[in-house]
């Protein structure tokens, strides 16, 4: 009987190092998919720089073997699920509000580098008849003759927006006509025609090729939207996330956002030389 229970004793204990053994093995094999799996870098970003963004993420994957996963929305949205806790690795973001999640602790204090900015421009859908906007009087014309005006709900071209139509004088004029849209959906209206007309940054007119840069703002009314980039105080991927700091303000960065600058405005140019001969021509006529 005593034999019989350590025989019994003995097939208990040899069960239990199987299952611990098997165990292991599981999560060996587990452990081994996730590594294959390739780890990602979440970036919570303004609409700004989207464009920069597509032509630094091949280059950022193939140097570091992560994934860039980037969200857009509008800054002040980005700003407040940072506040509540949602995970991220990078924040791209207007100054003032990096620096306000600084103060308390939720970005890295002294990792906030400074991108670039962009200006603001009027865009149409690709073919149809660019209006003049190289004037206040003749932005608040073409405003006027728009049958409806989109604009970013909520960002700081929105803001920026509503501002400029008060100084023209044409706000209460331009109600009926405006449609508000969420981050990235403005341009895309017009790409799409349910809106004739896009008051934006231009580094978000250039990421929807359906569309046509009309022009700038003139310089008396034109505001700059600058954009920074700052690490999450919580950040699981710290290192790459810093790696892509560095990727960004790089001679490389640099180059493509002096190139994306420069295409922005000899595509302006082009539009305009092109439209002042048509003006011309018109007149000789």
């Amino acid at each position: 009987m005593r034999f019989g229970s350590k025989f019994m004793g003995t097939q208990i204990s040899t069960a239990k190092a199987a299952a611990a053994i098997v165990g292991l093995l599981i999560a060996l094999a587990l452990s081994r998919d996730v590594a294959a799996q390739p780890a990602e870098l979440r970036v919570l970003s303004s609409a700004a720089p989207r464009s920069i963004l597509n032509e630094m993420s091949p280059v950022f994957e193939r140097m570091t073997g992560r994934k860039l996963v980037v969200e857009y929305a509008f800054s002040p949205d980005l700003k407040r699920r940072i506040e509540a806790g949602d995970p991220f690795d990078v924040a791209i973001l207007p100054p003032d509000m990096a620096d306000d999640l600084m103060g308390r602790y939720k970005l890295v204090a002294g990792s906030r580098v400074d991108l670039g900015r962009t200006g603001l421009g009027v865009a149409v859908r690709k073919g149809a008849s660019p209006p003049d906007v190289s004037t206040a009087d003749a932005l608040r014309a073409a405003f006027l003759a728009a049958p409806t005006v989109a604009y970013a709900d909520g960002g700081q071209s929105g803001v920026q927006f509503h501002a400029i139509l008060a100084r023209l004088g044409i706000a209460e004029a331009m109600k009926p006509k405006l449609r508000p849209y969420p981050s990235g959906g403005a341009v895309e209206a017009v790409a799409r025609g349910d809106a004739d007309l896009v008051m934006i940054g231009v580094s978000t007119i250039r990421s929807v090729p359906a569309v046509t840069l009309v022009g700038w703002l003139p310089p008396e009314l034109q505001n700059y939207i600058v954009f920074t980039a700052s690490i999450g105080a919580a950040a699981r991927q710290p290192q790459a996330a810093q790696t892509l700091l560095n990727l960004l303000t790089s001679p490389t960065g640099i180059l493509s956002i002096l190139q994306s600058t420069a295409q922005q405005m000899s595509e302006l140019s082009t539009r305009s030389g092109l439209d002042s001969f048509q003006r011309r021509s018109r007149s000789a006529n």
